[in-house]
């Protein structure tokens, strides 16, 4: 678990993984559909957030559900994200 890392310009696997207290400044954060991430008290700086493996299928799937008449559907999973479940 990185603890006050520093992390500049850098591509960061973070399935699985544990940050405290960390900046990411400038990367590319990577989430390929395994264990979530956990991040406490971190900061990002221009980060680039990237989705691979199956959680770009999981994102093709919602774009599919949406493009054959499933807005609806896909509008209500984005509200209840955005809302925290509330």
């Amino acid at each position: 678990m990185p603890r006050g890392a520093i992390f500049n310009h850098e591509t960061v696997a973070l399935d699985g993984e544990s940050f405290e207290q960390c900046e990411f400044r400038k990367c590319r954060l990577v989430y390929a559909g395994g264990p979530l991430p956990s991040f406490s008290e971190c900061r990002f700086d221009g980060c680039e957030w990237k989705y691979e493996e199956a959680a770009a299928r999981t994102l093709a799937y919602l774009r599919l559900v949406w493009e054959l008449g499933g807005k609806a559907s896909v509008q209500g999973l984005i509200k209840e994200v955005t809302s925290g479940g509330r």
